[in-house]
């Protein structure tokens, strides 16, 4: 009750208080008809909200994000469903949804008096420049009765979440040098004075087919053996992403780090359109965001893109670390080999010794250095300036090109691959 009172519009206080001064005048002036009237205004707000707070209004809120994941600065468009499930009708409903500042202005809507059964859409559109995940709602209802006395507030509990991703930058086409790594079964087992036959049996398992059993070897080993399918070969490749908050410079959406989380994107989403399998690691040494598979930890089987919208999502909310030095526990977690492309801020000596290490254990070690005093909205003294770490790298075997705050990423793989090929080419002479 009390909330109810507390809601009278303008219009309900208003007549409460003629109400109460006919009251009083026609008590005053002994007349009768004026006290009848004034009790008739008092009344009226009165028991509306009474009906109102105990009237049980039931509502239903549906809500749907399309796409529920989209890129930064792109548009999604939120669509509302809003029922009326119980018998009571309401006035007019006065609906605000809750977003978050990075998403736009509170969308409000207005809907005239409902019944029983009603039905209604509504839409709205969100966007956001910066990559993150949010949640939409709860929805705020201001329920009217028929007569516009009273207001009460509402609010529906649920909430969707959403994601927005870092921007991807499309990059060509550009050879990369590393080693395929087996994903089916182990190696096939090589037997004493056999024939070439038997290079390709394996034990037999459990579920394996009768046509597959190789009876010349089972018969010579004594054990059932089985012909081993081909084994297939897939590409993998592992993004390592320098989050450490002491190497980039900048504040918000212009800092380094944004940059750093950008050039992951879109390197992450171009090796897995380019067939590989993709692992994204970050300088605390877990893998961002991945799901264990028959891979390995961290790694993304080859699924187009529901593994690159797994990998863009796991970037919408990776944050900066305090971390001092780079973690490299990760290494050798699922195996050697393949292509490695780390986006790094500025390193050190201390750096370089962790990333030799790195480099040790892939195929094919690239790397983007970025010049995070190109990001500074400090101006920084030359004697302060931080050198390049690309000599740095290529010291220690990687192939490592500069990136600056007005540098052209496409431009900058297209240069990379062509360093790393050359490099090959050279080794294979």
């Amino acid at each position: 009750m009390r909330e109810a009172l507390s809601g009278l519009t303008v219009r309900g206080r208003a007549f409460l208080a003629a109400g109460i001064t006919a009251v009083v005048c026609g008590i005053l002036l002994d007349q009768s008809t004026l006290s009848r009237i004034g009790m008739l205004l008092v009344a009226l707000p009165l028991v509306t909200a009474v009906v109102a707070a105990l009237g049980r209004y039931r509502l239903a809120l549906v809500r749907h994000i399309e796409p529920h994941l989209t890129e930064a600065g792109q548009p999604a468009k939120v669509e509302l469903t809003i029922a009326n499930e119980g018998r009571i009708p309401t006035g007019t409903l006065l609906l605000e949804e809750t977003v978050p500042y990075a998403l736009g202005g509170r969308p409000r809507f207005v809907v005239d008096r409902i019944g029983f059964g009603w039905r209604h859409k509504l839409g709205y559109q969100i966007r956001s420049e910066i990559r993150g995940r949010f949640d939409i709602g709860p929805m705020r209802v201001t329920v009217a009765d028929p007569f516009g006395l009273v207001e009460l507030n509402r609010a529906f509990q649920s909430t969707v979440p959403f994601t927005v991703t870092p921007r991807v930058v499309p990059l060509p086409p550009t050879p990369l040098t590393g080693n395929a790594t087996s994903s089916g079964d182990s190696r096939p087992r090589a037997f004493l004075g056999g024939s070439a036959e038997d290079i390709t049996v394996r034990e037999y398992r459990r579920g394996d087919e009768l046509r597959r059993v190789h009876w010349p070897s089972s018969a010579r080993l004594g054990e059932l053996m089985v012909r081993r399918e081909e084994q297939p070969w897939q590409a993998r490749a592992t993004v390592f992403l320098d989050n450490r908050r002491s190497v980039h410079r900048g504040q918000g959406a212009g800092s380094s780090f944004e940059q750093a989380v950008v050039v992951a994107a879109s390197v992450s989403v171009h090796l897995v359109e380019a067939g590989y399998s993709v692992r994204l690691v970050t300088s605390a040494g877990t893998a961002a965001g991945s799901a264990p598979s028959q891979l390995g930890a961290g790694w993304h089987d080859r699924e187009g893109q529901a593994d690159a919208a797994a990998l863009l999502e796991a970037l919408a909310v990776v944050e900066t670390v305090h971390h001092h030095r780079i973690d490299a526990s990760w290494i050798g977690e699922a195996g050697q080999g393949g292509v490695t492309v780390a986006v790094l801020g500025s390193i050190d000596e201390d750096d370089a010794v962790v990333l030799r290490r790195i480099r040790h254990h892939t195929g094919a070690a690239l790397a983007f250095a970025l010049a995070v005093d190109g990001w500074s909205a400090v101006h920084l003294a030359p004697e302060q300036r931080r050198p390049s770490g690309v000599p740095l790298l290529v010291q220690h075997g990687w192939k490592a090109v500069d990136l600056g705050s007005g540098d052209s990423l496409a431009t900058r793989w297209r240069e990379l691959g062509t360093r790393g090929a050359a490099a090959g080419a050279g080794a294979a002479q």
